[in-house]
């Protein structure tokens, strides 16, 4: 029996089990009870729930979730490149200039910065950590950045830096997935999933939301900081690899021609496109258009995730090198992919976690050769996206998930053998730049140490809500219905930062 008889038998069989009393007897409460039970839960006849539990119009992007979608306003950004140093990188090495906190380098921490304070590995009294990198001011803004990121000093005046964000997440994995689905516990659908279900993707051949990553290891909060939650799966973001091929079992096995493989497919799908027209359940379009989504990425992924091709100097304008997996290669890949029409690229590029444990973790030395593998390329990112006029219509976003204390970090109450900082929630920093952020802004003050922000605070939730906004979405009325009530990227929470919008 061919792989085609198979799934037939395969069909034939489901379809009698559907017919049998006992499957009948099995399903009857929770299906036809629910379908009856609809117009007083729900408000609408069976027909309509689908529709409603949705929130998508199936008759126009029934086979095809990913459709290219007006947004409800005009947004200035198309699509989004999100850089995340998985780990926390050090605000007050990088850009939170504080001249008043190296006066009290290796002194006693003040007691008022400890007096109910919880951290995560600091215990009694640690000593004060002065800034261990040299800053100037820079560009027409007067931007303050340290001498760990000397290229992205001369594109400080394309950004806007948030000096004051604030989590209330102080262990990675939680504070990875707070950043990226507003909410600490699994579940919720990540940012770059909602982005890509309310406007789709303008490349049919490509996912709408791709994820690269480099560092060596994926972020403590695994493969859920891109899931799609309780969103319809096609929405999830799909890593890809910068070494290798760039999706797993992209090539076909020895023996399968194009022909054959778009047969399969077609059988596939007819037995899915019966099984949507029996139970009407939109998990089953999604598995259409991922069926139908990697037939044509198979023809397409191969041509965009190649960076060879590139002329010399872009290759030298990023420091990319062919064949490896890097962040430089990546961020040259998240241009090339938002310049073929995906809606976002997530890159997440792990290392950042600088508590002072060894050399590799330290504020001075790893801290400062991580900032070498990164400030080339991410300022490279900016100037090629400009360059092509792709800037004003990509929104850039950089950050951790949250900052580093201005203490130097006693584990257990003893002193590291290198300098390090401990994680921390207070105040950290962010910068976004491109479609619709007004550039050279500032906007949060810390105080003299960078302990805490004392004015313009942003929440995470603000950042979503902003974010969003630029995309041409209003965050509160952005809503999926979920467990019998909408909920949104935002919860109930944030504020649009109106300072830093163009």
């Amino acid at each position: 029996m061919n792989s085609l008889e198979k799934l037939f038998a395969e069909l034939a069989v489901q379809k009698l089990q559907n017919q049998t009393r006992r499957h009948f007897l099995m399903d009857c409460v929770s299906k036809v009870g629910g379908l009856a039970m609809a117009p007083l839960l729900f408000g609408c006849e069976p027909e309509q729930l689908i529709k409603k539990s949705t929130g998508l119009n199936l008759s126009e992007r029934d086979l095809n979730p990913l459709a290219p979608l007006p947004p409800p306003f005009s947004g200035k950004a198309k699509s989004i490149i999100y850089l995340h140093m998985a780990g926390a990188p050090s605000q007050l090495e990088l850009f939170d200039y504080k001249p008043e906190l190296a006066k009290y380098h290796d002194k006693d921490c003040p007691e008022s910065l400890l007096e109910g304070r919880k951290f995560a590995f600091i215990r009694g009294v640690p000593k004060m950590l002065g800034p261990q990198a040299k800053f100037e001011q820079h560009g027409q803004s007067g931007a303050w950045v340290s001498d760990y990121l000397p290229h992205f000093a001369k594109v400080a005046d394309e950004v806007a830096f948030l000096k004051a964000v604030h989590t209330d997440q102080f262990n990675h994995g939680p504070a990875q997935l707070f950043m990226q689905t507003g909410s600490p516990r699994l579940g919720r659908p990540s940012l770059g999933s909602w982005v890509t279900y309310g406007l789709g993707t303008e490349n049919q051949n490509l996912p709408g939301f791709v994820v690269l990553t480099s560092g060596g290891k994926t972020p403590d909060a695994g493969k859920s900081i891109w899931g799609s939650g309780f969103l319809p799966s096609v929405y999830q973001g799909v890593q890809c690899r910068a070494k290798g091929d760039p999706v797993l079992y992209l090539e076909d096995p020895s023996g399968m021609s194009r022909d054959l493989k778009k047969n399969v497919i077609s059988a596939i799908n007819q037995v899915n496109q019966e099984d949507f027209e029996t139970f009407g359940d939109p998990e089953i379009l999604a598995r259409i258009n991922q069926y139908e989504m990697a037939y044509r990425m198979q023809i397409e992924v191969p041509e965009v995730m190649n960076i060879n091709d590139e002329p010399e100097h872009i290759h030298e304008l990023y420091g990319t090198k062919p064949g490896e997996e890097a962040f430089a290669n990546n961020c040259l890949l998240a241009r090339k992919l938002v310049e073929k029409g995906v809606r976002v690229v997530q890159l997440y590029d792990w290392g950042w976690d600088t508590h002072g444990t060894d050399h590799d973790g330290s504020i001075d030395k790893g801290l400062r050769n991580k900032c070498r593998e990164i400030d080339r390329p991410m300022s490279a990112l900016l100037l090629d996206l400009k360059q092509r006029g792709l800037l004003e219509e990509t929104l850039v976003v950089w950050g951790g998930e949250f900052g580093r204390t201005p203490m130097q970090e006693n584990r257990e109450g003893k002193v590291q053998g290198f300098m390090g900082r401990d994680h921390h929630v207070d105040a950290f920093t962010m910068w976004m730049a491109g479609g619709g952020v007004r550039k050279g802004a500032s906007y949060g003050i810390t105080d003299d140490f960078g302990f805490s922000g004392i004015d313009e605070r942003v929440s995470v939730h603000d950042l979503h809500s902003t974010i969003l906004h630029l995309m041409g979405f209003n965050h509160e009325k952005f809503t999926y219905d979920f467990q019998g009530r909408p909920f949104r990227l935002t919860d109930v929470h944030g504020e649009l930062i109106h300072s830093i919008l163009a």
